[in-house]
């Protein structure tokens, strides 16, 4: 099986170098439709599925492969390897931003340059560590997504993307969740919510935007203070938006921000 067909890869333009937009828990590359395409204009721009999400093959889903971040940030090796043209820029949402962290470490000098969207090395609070959630929070949300995942999709949703003078974004989100198939949505969601990635961040040399919403329910603010903190070349920038999902509530501000750091690291 080719990597394209695995993960539903489209490359978009040509330029002198190669954005990898990577998308979050129960989305797909269609996510990235608002910001996507103007840099395609000045970019290689590369587009595609985490495996068991949106048009990937789901013949390629392995639960002992993607039991943990791992599985997904090889897939997104091989991806980078086939497909970059100069250097590569990955831009993570949410989970992704972790799983391109992993790759990035697993193959040193691949990535030049991270955007992390809303990122969280670790969603449960720990001691004086804040992630957004207890232990018990977390169990609860796994809990009725296993018993009801249509139900959960249809509630959560509205409330991850936020953005309600839009109710429509939060009805996507809930469509996308809905599309996803549930079994592999269920582990997915376990694998991304327990994980715990804190160790790694001080592994990663590679300079990296860490673009967090002021209002955000999955990603405080307090854990892009704490990855700025921790991260060794690291920029943090704070945009007014309620939500977890800017790039299509604020696509421009975050295309502002995107391009600003692009620009600093001679990109």
């Amino acid at each position: 099986m080719t990597t394209q067909v695995r993960n539903n890869v489209h490359v978009l333009g040509e330029g002198p170098a190669t954005i990898f937009f990577a998308h979050g828990f129960g989305c797909d590359q269609n996510m990235w439709r608002l910001m996507a395409p103007a840099y395609a204009s000045r970019y290689r721009t590369v587009l595609f599925d985490l495996v068991g999400s949106g048009n990937s093959d789901l013949k390629a889903f392995d639960p002992d492969k993607y039991s943990t971040l791992q599985g997904y940030a090889n897939d997104l090796v091989e991806i980078m390897q086939e497909y970059a043209q100069g250097p590569a820029v990955v831009v993570g949402h949410s989970v992704s931003a972790m799983i391109g962290m992993l790759a990035d470490i697993a193959s040193p000098g691949l990535v030049a340059a991270h955007v992390m969207v809303g990122p969280s090395p670790c969603y449960i609070n720990d001691d004086s560590y804040v992630g957004g959630f207890t232990r018990k929070d977390i169990e609860s949300l796994l809990d009725a997504l296993e018993s009801n995942y249509l139900g959960w999709s249809s509630t959560m949703a509205p409330a991850i993307m936020g953005a309600p003078d839009r109710p429509e974004l939060g009805e996507e989100l809930s469509n996308s969740f809905c599309r996803t198939d549930p079994e592999i949505a269920k582990h997915f969601a376990r694998v991304t919510f327990l994980s715990d990635c804190r160790a790694d961040l001080e592994r990663l040399t590679t300079p990296t935007l860490i673009l967090q919403c002021d209002e955000d329910m999955i990603a405080p603010v307090a854990v892009g203070e704490y990855m700025h903190k921790v991260l060794p070349r690291s920029t943090l920038r704070v945009i007014e938006n309620v939500g977890h999902c800017p790039h299509l509530s604020q696509p421009s501000a975050s295309s502002q921000a995107m391009d600003q750091f692009l620009r600093d690291q001679g990109l």
